[in-house]
């Protein structure tokens, strides 16, 4: 019998209401065996990680995740309440938003399409994958005892290609509908809180900004040429008709970057994506998003120059007019860490090496990348109270933890306070010296 360390079982139990008593007992084991597995994330690979390999009941596992009823919303609610109350209490709640590919090659699962492959793609070199998109929505919070603002992914959705929409006969929702449906839906889980939401230049889209303008604050990049107005003027008395959407139209950004009156402000950014403080140059303003058809947005447009021209001049857009440049800068350079936690949860968590039948691909993967921030939940108390030592190397002194070292630590309680079943079939115990198992512990804890 397996029997789990209790502050694991207290983290794990909020979610036992989504289950019923007799699928509930098996959830813990697996989820225990997703984070204990090395290499492919199988449900095979997670009973053998806890002593179950010889358990004859091996196909109610799979059934977790192709035939058990449970809500995956409901599981992110909950996850997203816990990430809140635990690590942002205060203040507002900042959120970003990006689609990951995972690759997978399978007759079998319909929802593949081919796309855009972000990792091995350039500016001037176009690399297709065949594989499944993610929406994926992350609360972007400052971990203490990481020095650093971490990604913790709660809701992640399956995005199908236009080519299985028309296959299954169905409209076609694009990336803009998705996103907007699942803004609002953190926004009617908490309604109390303020949202920030940073998304990159895929979701600078007006039908989407227009939706979501009412619940939540967006901060995306923005075209350099867009179409920009003034507001609306006054209506006279008396002037029939329909009312005017916007006023005259104003210089493109494009205009405000080449022309040399243009005003520019100096900025320190605390943080600048992986690096330290940075000083950009900054000139913001005021003014309409519009184009034909569309809603007008009102929007505080800041473009960013480099006094060291080491990039390109860029043009930010933030929906909340009263909003800083110093402050918008602050938040969108955030959504770089979306970035690591993708990758941490391929190298560590096995995200796009599990295999299972289509019916429970929509819950397999949000399941891994959900593990990332129980993780983050099960490190946070420990080294909360007490920063364990760091692994020393004589080529590499980490100052901070990262994921790794905490997904090493909840790997080492794990072994030291679980009791797992041994074989039948081996009831000899061996004695192992201590410095030997000591060795073995910390390689299994740091395998990917």
């Amino acid at each position: 019998m397996l029997l789990l360390p209790a502050d694991i079982l207290a983290c794990l139990a909020h979610f036992a209401p989504l289950f019923s008593r007799r699928t509930w007992r098996h959830v813990p084991i697996l989820v225990v065996g997703a984070l204990l597995a090395p290499g492919r994330r199988m449900v095979t690979s997670a009973l053998r990680a806890v002593g179950m390999a010889h358990a004859p009941t091996f196909q109610t596992y799979h059934r977790l995740l192709n035939r058990a009823r449970w809500s995956s919303l409901d599981a992110s609610r909950i996850l997203l309440r816990l990430l809140v109350t635990t690590l942002a209490p205060q203040g507002p709640l900042i959120v970003g938003i990006d689609e990951t590919i995972e690759r997978r090659r399978s007759q079998k699962i319909a929802a593949t399409g081919i796309y855009r492959d972000p990792v091995r793609s350039s500016h001037s070199h176009f690399v297709k994958v065949n594989g499944l998109r993610w929406i994926c929505l992350m609360l972007l919070v400052p971990i203490p005892w990481a020095g650093r603002v971490w990604a913790l992914p709660f809701l992640t959705a399956l995005a199908p290609s236009e080519r299985s929409a028309a296959q299954r006969g169905a409209r076609h929702k694009p990336v803009p509908t998705w996103a907007r449906q699942l803004i609002r839906l953190v926004h009617r889980w908490l309604p109390e809180r303020q949202l920030v939401v940073v998304g990159d230049r895929g979701y600078a889209a007006l039908e989407l900004l227009a939706a979501v303008r009412p619940v939540a604050t967006f901060i995306t990049r923005l075209r350099l040429d867009a179409h920009l107005c003034a507001p609306p003027p006054p209506r006279p008395p008396g002037q029939l008709g329909r009312p005017r959407l916007v006023g005259k139209r104003l210089p493109t950004l494009e205009h405000w970057r080449d022309d040399a009156a243009t005003d520019w402000t100096a900025l320190t950014v605390p943080r600048w994506y992986s690096q330290g403080p940075r000083v950009v140059e900054v000139t913001s303003q005021t003014a309409v998003w519009y184009h034909t058809g569309l809603p007008p947005v009102p929007i505080r447009w800041v473009l960013v120059r480099d006094p060291q021209r080491t990039f390109a001049t860029q043009a930010l857009l933030c929906t909340d007019l009263e909003a800083t440049p110093l402050q918008i800068l602050s938040w969108f350079v955030l959504r770089w860490q979306m970035e690591v936690t993708f990758h941490a949860a391929r190298a560590h968590l096995g995200v796009e090496t599990q295999r299972q039948w289509p019916q429970a691909i929509a819950r397999a993967t949000p399941v891994l990348l959900g593990l990332f921030s129980l993780v983050t939940l099960l490190a946070h108390e420990p080294w909360s109270r007490t920063t364990p030592p760091l692994p020393l190397t004589a080529w590499y002194r980490k100052t901070a933890p990262t994921f790794s070292d905490a997904l090493a630590l909840v790997r080492r309680q794990l072994w030291t306070q679980t009791t797992f079943p041994t074989s039948p079939m081996l009831p000899d115990v061996e004695k192992v010296p201590r410095m030997l198992l000591d060795h073995l512990a910390t390689l299994l804890c740091y395998a990917a």
